[in-house]
């Protein structure tokens, strides 16, 4: 007989910087650890929650969620109240912004529609972003990248862009948004939303834009680029840091 259990998700933000990323593994500090630890001293029961995917050690989410089960009759009554309690016992670069109940049948991973990231430059030395975006000198032509990061969406295999050795039963995405941005304050951001990602995908897709940003290859070199499906003929995946986990869409849950 199956037991009836209550399906959340919920929604955390993170700086990733002290973590080795957020799934948890063996003698490593990761979000999800802690995440799960906090969320069994609070609900009263063992927690291992499963995450909509994977973040590399050192990268950020704005928004991030996880789902995990309650036994029959440890249903949350108060979701605010509990969040209060989980964010006491999450250290500071963690936060728990949301609780939803959701139908026993969903799935923070598989059920995703869309994800977006966002990669951070800066040009000057600023002690405020020091871990939070990449410092480059010289800057690049956004025109010449822009162009290259538009026949991103012309593509659906990504094999090129993975991290080497990756288990994936497939390296199709579907991308629906690839462009740089500059801010009112002088800094660059790369946009980029996609249904899946795989591993590294979008530090390697930066690296490459870059490359043709410097004018070492021509907006043009995407193409080969993709068409290799070869991770060695992609540019240097750039750090971390500077990378954000921004947006998580689920048909079920308002944006």
């Amino acid at each position: 007989m199956k037991t009836l259990q209550t399906r959340y998700f919920i929604e955390i933000a993170f700086d990733g910087g002290a973590y080795h990323g957020w799934q948890a593994q063996p003698n490593a500090r990761t979000v999800q650890e802690l995440l799960d630890a906090a969320l069994g001293v609070v609900v009263r029961q063992p927690i291992a929650t499963t995450g909509c995917g994977r973040t590399d050690a050192g990268v950020h989410a704005r928004q991030l969620y996880a789902h995990f089960d309650l036994a029959a009759g440890n249903d949350i009554p108060d979701p605010q109240r509990m969040l209060h309690s989980l964010n006491s016992l999450l250290p500071p670069d963690i936060a728990a912004k949301r609780l939803i109940a959701v139908p026993s049948d969903a799935h923070a991973r598989f059920d995703a529609v869309k994800r977006s990231y966002e990669y951070h430059l800066h040009f000057d030395k600023n002690p405020f972003l020091q871990g939070r975006s990449w410092q480059v000198h010289g800057i690049p032509d956004v025109d010449a990248m822009n162009k290259a990061a538009g026949y991103l969406l012309d593509y659906r295999d990504f094999a090129c862009f993975s991290k080497s050795n990756t288990q994936v039963a497939t390296f199709t995405c579907k991308l629906t948004r690839a462009e740089w941005q500059w801010t009112p304050d002088g800094r660059l951001i790369f946009y980029i939303s996609a249904d899946r990602f795989l591993r590294n995908m979008v530090r390697a897709i930066v690296g490459t834009l870059l490359e043709i940003g410097r004018k070492e290859k021509p907006p043009e070199h995407m193409h080969t680029v993709v068409a290799s499906r070869n991770r060695s003929a992609a540019g240097t995946s750039v750090p971390a840091h500077g990378l954000y986990l921004t947006e998580v869409v689920y048909p079920y849950i308002p944006e």
